[in-house]
């Protein structure tokens, strides 16, 4: 991949980051709903399998994850899901035995060439973890400003403004502001989780990862992190893997539903649009799912 520098907000410098250039040729998309035509697609994933070792963890999934929106991943637990959404930024790589098959395409690149960089690419898809995880020997400062500072040291009123900005976004300036200097693990537990949204809004990203962020929290904190969610869709792609379905069903503009086979590989059941999946699902599994009748 190669590599550009483009201004961001506000005049300030903003990171390196990969230039996307789409690839020639690939297969074609999967049918869906009916979408809106201005919809364009971020993420194109074909025929993907996840293995660890011999077993596979995922089988045979294609799917369009749309620019711009929230797509819910749902399934029982043991499905693959999270394994999946690790397959976006290639942590699922990080695992020993780990591999995959078949092709999975940002803007048109496939992310697993040999050509991409793993780092760069981490930088244009985020992720949040399920458990809040501010690096714990640095200040709420220094958590956000930890990715910049790892593509080049910015000037400090830089550095400043971009902080501010992405702890605005992740409604937490307002909390901490006068506090910036104190440790990131002394904040409440539903604060750290959006310091560490904060911290991934910092590098600029274009595709944002979410793997149950809100189960560790209260149900307050949990809506404080939902309606961050739909305040950030229509700057990045997120994708949520949760087991709340009330979660899916609030947030989400589609849902994915996964289960498991006999072979326990999970795989997709259906995609669409989440009033259909949680109204009119195609499948009998998935409204078997919905409804609580397992999982």
């Amino acid at each position: 991949m190669a590599i550009e520098t483009r201004p961001g907000e506000n005049g300030t410098a903003a990171p390196p980051r990969p230039t996307i250039e789409p690839a020639s040729t690939h297969a074609p998309a999967m049918a869906q709903d009916p979408v809106p035509a201005a919809r364009t697609t971020k993420v194109e994933i074909r025929n993907l399998n996840l293995y660890y070792g011999s077993f596979r963890a995922v089988r045979d999934v294609t799917i369009d994850i749309p620019a711009n929106e929230i797509t819910a991943i749902i399934g029982p637990s043991g499905c693959g899901k999270s394994t999946f959404l690790r397959s976006f930024n290639r942590m699922h790589e990080l695992a020993h035995g780990a591999r995959m098959e078949g092709s999975l395409l940002l803007d048109g690149v496939d992310i697993y060439d040999r050509s991409v960089d793993a780092v760069d690419l981490r930088r244009l898809v985020g992720m949040v973890f399920q458990r809040p995880n501010p690096f714990p020997t640095m200040s709420i400062y220094g958590n956000v400003a930890a990715g910049l500072r790892l593509g080049g040291e910015p000037k400090p009123a830089d550095l400043d403004t971009i902080v501010e900005r992405c702890l605005t976004r992740a409604a937490l300036w307002d909390e901490v502001k006068d506090h910036l200097g104190d440790p990131g693990t002394s904040l409440s537990g539903g604060q750290q989780q959006r310091l560490c949204i904060a911290r991934a809004l910092a590098v600029d990203p274009e595709v944002i990862l979410m793997d149950e962020p809100a189960s560790a929290l209260d149900p307050i904190a949990t809506l404080r992190i939902e309606e961050l969610m739909l305040e950030l869709r229509g700057s990045y792609t997120i994708v949520i893997v949760t087991h709340n379905m009330q979660q899916a069903s609030r947030v989400s503009d589609q849902t994915a539903f996964f289960s498991m086979g006999e072979d326990r590989a999970g795989y997709l059941v259906e995609m669409g649009q989440t009033t259909t999946i949680f109204t009119n699902p195609r499948e009998q599994l998935t409204e078997a799912y919905i409804s609580g009748r397992f999982g």
